[in-house]
C-alpha cells in the first residue's frame, strides 16, 4: 500500500511508491545508495500509479546508480589519461626538434630527474604512451560493458515502472 504524506516544504512525499520526487523517502539499503536514486528520480509532479517496489528492484535501482556512478569516475579517469597522453605527445615532438644528439635530457622517474640522451629519452616517452594508450583502451572497454549493462537495467526498469522512473542522466 502506499503512503502519502506532506513534508514541511509542502513537497509530497510518497514511501513504498515509485513515484519519486525531491525530498520523497525511498527504502534503500544505503545513504549514498537512495542520494544517488533520488537524482535520477522524475524532476515534475505525474499522477502516482501504485507500483510496489520489490526488493528486487530496488537492487536493480542501487545497480543502476552505482554503475552510472563508476562510469562517470571512469569517463573523468579517461580524460585525464588522455591529457597525459598529449603531453608525452608534446614532449616527444618537442625533443625531435633538438639539434644536439649529445645533449643530456632529464626525464623524471617518480620523484627524481635523471638525465638521459636524447635516444634514451624517445624510447622511454614511446613506452609511456604506449602504457598510457593501454590503460585508456582497458578504461574505454570497461565503460562499454558498463554501457552494456546500464542499457539492460534500463530497459527492465522501464518496463515495469514506465514513465514513473527517470533513468536519463541530468545534463546540467
Amino acid at each position: 500500500m502506499t503512503e502519502i504524506g506532506i513534508h514541511e516544504d509542502n513537497v509530497p512525499i510518497v514511501a513504498y511508491s515509485l513515484h519519486i520526487e525531491v525530498g520523497v523517502g525511498f527504502p534503500c539499503l544505503d545513504p549514498e545508495e537512495a542520494k544517488m536514486a533520488a537524482t535520477m528520480a522524475m524532476k515534475g509532479p505525474v499522477a502516482v500509479e501504485d507500483v510496489n517496489v520489490t526488493f528486487e528492484d530496488q537492487q536493480k535501482i542501487n545497480k543502476f546508480a552505482r554503475n552510472t556512478s563508476r562510469m562517470t569516475e571512469l569517463k573523468n579517469e579517461i580524460e585525464a589519461k588522455k591529457k597525459s597522453l598529449q603531453n608525452l605527445q608534446d614532449a616527444s615532438d618537442d625533443l625531435m626538434m633538438f639539434d644536439d644528439d649529445a645533449l643530456l635530457i632529464p626525464y623524471q622517474i617518480g620523484d627524481v630527474f635523471i638525465s638521459h640522451t636524447q635516444e634514451e629519452t624517445q624510447e622511454m616517452l614511446e613506452a609511456a604512451k604506449e602504457k598510457l594508450e593501454q590503460e585508456v583502451k582497458g578504461l574505454e572497454e570497461r565503460v562499454s560493458a558498463i554501457l552494456q549493462v546500464l542499457g539492460d537495467l534500463k530497459v527492465q526498469l522501464y518496463a515495469k515502472f514506465g514513465n514513473n522512473i527517470n533513468l536519463e542522466a541530468d545534463e546540467s
